[in-house]
């Protein structure tokens, strides 16, 4: 058994006209995805369509407030890429 610690996942958002968020775009809040209030880094969206966001709670993403995939270290050869999709591992 390894003693890794979970990933901190990706959070999915349904978010829909009239919503405003304030996302975090540098990583340092508290409360991620979202940002502090007096943070003046903050994205600002008020979506026009009801839409899926996923949104990084690591703050690893170099597309803050997206997610990019690197919570998860990067695996070599076909194998393991499979086991990590598949098992989620």
């Amino acid at each position: 058994m390894s003693s890794k610690p979970a990933p901190i996942l990706p959070e999915v958002r349904q978010v829909k006209p009239g919503d405003t968020l304030l996302l975090c775009r540098c990583g340092r809040s508290p409360q991620l995805p979202d940002c502090s209030s007096g943070c003046s880094h903050g994205l600002r969206l008020e979506p026009v369509q009801q839409q899926l966001l996923l949104l990084c709670r690591c703050a690893r993403s170099r597309h803050l407030p997206y997610c990019d995939g690197s919570h998860n270290p990067p695996v070599q050869g076909f194998r393991e890429r499979w086991r990590r999709f598949w098992w989620g591992l």
